[in-house]
């Protein structure tokens, strides 16, 4: 424990998840205030908008923080003429909320470069990845930088990969966990391994500090994850329904109904696969004949999710959520944080 501790600069082993597209500054400056590492999602972030965040969170606080970024897996698909194609398909939830169906965008994304060059100005105390390994070129430039790299695994292949380029730090998320599954070496569906099978043997198999991720809850998860073998927890779901987090009301409340064996794994929302409630879009989505590619779909998903979201309309809205659930109680990051805490090691 205390090697995660002083390898980050924090004063509890306790990691905000990166969440992206639910980010907010309040909860990451508060998890890291109180101790923890929290951790901001810069998912289709440009270079200005990453510098601004940077900004926002050193005015919120003074403790060191993460910025998280997906790395390109190879497979990601330009804007082209398929575009029109995919966006039709989506035209009945473009109506609902009210918008016309998008016209093709010039990019999808940022570039990697793009986002890194904003990175490195603002200097955080950690970048943590997913969807690959980091290049040498990055892992440099960071340690150079003094920043720490965390790379995130979803089976003990992938962690061993991420050791090889000398991350600092491994995520092991659990197949339990809220959002996208971040494979890598094999597609996600065929990387799909439990917590209490992942944590002890990445644990075993690597030498630097474990992050175990997914389905961890509350003090009983966290003691959990440390008699596996972790060093340190990455909490979402359970930040996620705090007052302080970018979640509204439609996806607190379904945090809160969704029983651990309903929430689904799903291409519907972005393309790549994802853990979350099964509302009428994911339903509708996937029963019909086209989903596009990763990011095509996520970009064109988003034009009436944003919508949704502002509206409170949760059955349009991706809602992302873990397997534990049920088990997010608390109101504050504060509360949650607390709670997390009395089951770490003394």
């Amino acid at each position: 424990m205390s090697d995660l501790r002083a390898l980050l600069g924090i004063r509890h082993p306790v990691v905000l998840a990166p969440f992206g597209g639910l980010s907010s500054v309040e909860l990451t400056a508060a998890v890291s205030s109180a101790g923890g590492l929290g951790s901001y999602g810069l998912y289709g972030y440009d270079g200005d908008r990453i510098r601004q965040t940077a900004a926002a969170l050193r005015a919120a606080t003074a403790a060191p923080f993460a910025l998280n970024i997906w790395l390109p897996t190879g497979d990601e698909v330009a804007p082209g003429d398929e575009h029109e194609r995919h966006a039709a398909a989506l035209t009945d939830f473009f109506d609902e909320v009210g918008i016309d169906v998008p016209a093709r965008p010039e990019r999808y994304l940022p570039s990697l470069d793009e986002q890194l060059d904003a990175i490195w100005q603002a200097a955080p105390a950690a970048l943590s990845v997913v969807f690959g390994v980091p290049s040498d070129a990055l892992v440099d430039e960071a340690r150079g930088r003094g920043i720490r790299v965390i790379g995130t695994a979803t089976t003990v292949a992938e962690a061993r990969a991420l050791e090889q380029v000398g991350v600092d730090a491994i995520v092991a998320t659990g197949a339990e966990a809220a959002g996208h599954r971040v494979s890598f070496l094999r597609p996600a569906e065929e990387s799909l391994v439990g917590l209490v099978s992942l944590v002890p043997q990445v644990a075993d198999a690597v030498r630097v500090p474990v992050i175990a991720a997914g389905g961890i809850a509350d003090r009983r998860g966290a003691a959990a994850a440390f008699a596996l073998g972790a060093s340190g927890v990455q909490v979402g779901t359970s930040f996620l329904v705090t007052a302080e987090s970018a979640a509204n009301d439609a996806h607190r409340a379904a945090i809160r109904s969704t029983a651990a064996d309903e929430s689904v794994l799903t291409r519907a929302m972005s393309g790549r696969l994802s853990r979350g409630a099964a509302n009428r879009a994911v339903r509708q989505i996937e029963a019909s004949a086209t989903i596009a590619p990763f990011p095509a779909q996520n970009w064109l998903t988003g034009r009436f999710r944003a919508v949704a979201a502002q509206r409170g309309m949760g059955e349009l809205q991706s809602l992302w959520l873990g397997q534990s659930a049920p088990l997010a109680r608390g109101r504050t990051a504060a509360e949650v944080f607390a709670e997390l805490v009395a089951g770490l090691p003394a």
